[in-house]
């Protein structure tokens, strides 16, 4: 279906163009909404029934710059305190809907730094409550919806989160490209309280965390795959939480490359009351990461959208195999020297069956006879980020509070000298492999 009134100049904004478009289709029993060459402005666009968006190899669909164009759904208060629910493109209780098409969108989001969003405030001659100037626009986000497609589309510069999922289920993202270095928590792809997910064949490049699986509700997510996935980050690459309400399980994820990311490579985080279990992480190559593996169970317990507060949860039957990589230091690492993997529940709650099987880390040393003495603090309520533990007394394994870690063929090699143990385990249980 074609779009009548809609302007490709960069500089008109199409927002009811395009949406008389993607209303109408939905009311003919649905089709396809073509978004043709050219730069398209748009505000909020929320998708219906049985509507593809596609966006034409040679077009662009941008965000607006005007807070005013936005609207919100489902709007929450995030891990950060800030309200979120401002999206470019949404859908709320929509079924079978996707977008898809070799072209760009582009959320746009620098105009949402704080100087920019303030100077457009005053512009506009608007309040910044009037505005939601502070609501930073997601660029996709799906809320309590089911059969969602995102395929093979250009996802840039969100204001906030790339891509967002929420008590939604039947999703399929492949063969996406993501790049979010905008603004900050700009996350690239959020499975939050969503289930029957497959992210494949993506390539994601973030400022926050790459693919992100929580639950800011106590619904659990559950059955994702993840598989033959390019992963960079400066926070964490494959990450279960912070935000851990709900369970998560039933997960697999598969055959990725993660590459130049700052934080975790893979970070496995219960904090607010999450059950995660059933865990299969297989086939990872890491390049130039700050800490591989990272696992926690903490007792942070914050809560969203008013829901009651959990007990604290459990990590258990996680298997990590077959991992190649090679930990760095920059002048920017967040630890030094760093270690290769960071296993800890708190003293009150251990972390379950945790295996580690075909485990390949090449580290960098320079562990120091003061780090061997290094005192690891517990910090059972706090933010779970590896960072905070600072230097630990282990260059390969640190453990502590495990119920029962079976390794197999886990193997750490040093570029330079380090005066620490390769391996630690304090109140933890070890199975041999059998």
């Amino acid at each position: 279906m074609s779009i009548d009134g809609a302007i490709g100049d960069g500089k008109t904004i199409n927002t009811k163009s395009i949406q008389k478009a993607i209303d109408a289709c939905n009311l003919a029993g649905g089709g396809t909404v073509t978004i043709e060459d050219g730069d398209y402005i748009s505000g909020t666009l929320l998708l219906k029934d049985n509507v593809t968006l596609h966006i034409a190899k040679d077009a662009k669909l941008i965000g607006s710059s005007n807070p005013l164009d936005y609207q919100s759904i489902d709007t929450f208060e995030d891990a950060t305190g800030q309200q979120r629910g401002n999206c470019l493109i949404g859908a709320k209780n929509a079924t079978n809907i996707a977008v898809t098409g070799k072209g760009t969108i582009d959320g746009n989001g620098e105009a949402f730094l704080s100087k920019n969003i303030k100077a457009k405030i005053k512009e506009l001659n608007i309040t910044e409550t009037e505005g939601f100037g502070s609501n930073r626009p997601f660029l996709l986000r799906f809320v309590n919806s089911s059969q969602i497609k995102v395929q093979d589309v250009h996802l840039r510069q969100p204001a906030a989160w790339t891509c967002h999922f929420y008590q939604s289920n039947d999703i399929l993202v492949d063969n996406v490209s993501i790049y979010s270095h905008a603004h900050k928590n700009n996350d690239g792809i959020d499975l939050d309280s969503s289930y029957d997910a497959v992210i494949k064949n993506c390539d994601i490049n973030t400022g926050d965390d790459a693919i992100c699986i929580k639950t800011t509700s106590p619904k659990p997510t559950y059955n994702v795959q993840v598989i033959d996935c390019k992963l960079r980050s400066d926070w964490g690459s494959i990450k279960f939480g912070t935000e851990s309400m709900g369970d998560m399980y039933n997960i697999d994820i598969k055959n990725c490359q993660i590459y130049d990311t700052k934080g975790g490579g893979i970070k496995i985080l219960s904090v607010d009351g999450a059950n995660i279990h059933d865990v299969t992480i297989d086939g990872i190559q890491m390049d130039r990461v700050d800490m591989p593996i990272f696992i926690r169970l903490g007792e942070r317990l914050r809560t969203y959208r008013n829901a009651k507060k959990q007990k604290v949860g459990s990590i258990t039957n996680v298997v990590i195999r077959n991992v190649k990589g090679n930990a760095r230091v920059l002048d920017s690492s967040r630890v030094k020297p760093p270690s290769g993997i960071l296993i800890t529940g708190i003293p009150d709650h251990k972390v379950g069956k945790i295996t580690l099987e075909n485990i390949e880390l090449e580290l960098p040393g320079g562990g120091s006879e003061e780090d061997t003495m290094a005192k690891v603090v517990e910090d059972v309520d706090r933010y779970p980020e590896f960072s905070f533990f600072k230097v630990l007394p282990a260059y390969g394994l640190y453990g502590r509070h495990i119920e029962s870690i079976q390794t197999n063929n886990v193997v750490f090699t040093l570029n330079g000298d380090d005066k620490r143990e390769a391996q630690i385990l304090v109140d933890t249980n070890t199975i041999q492999p059998e």
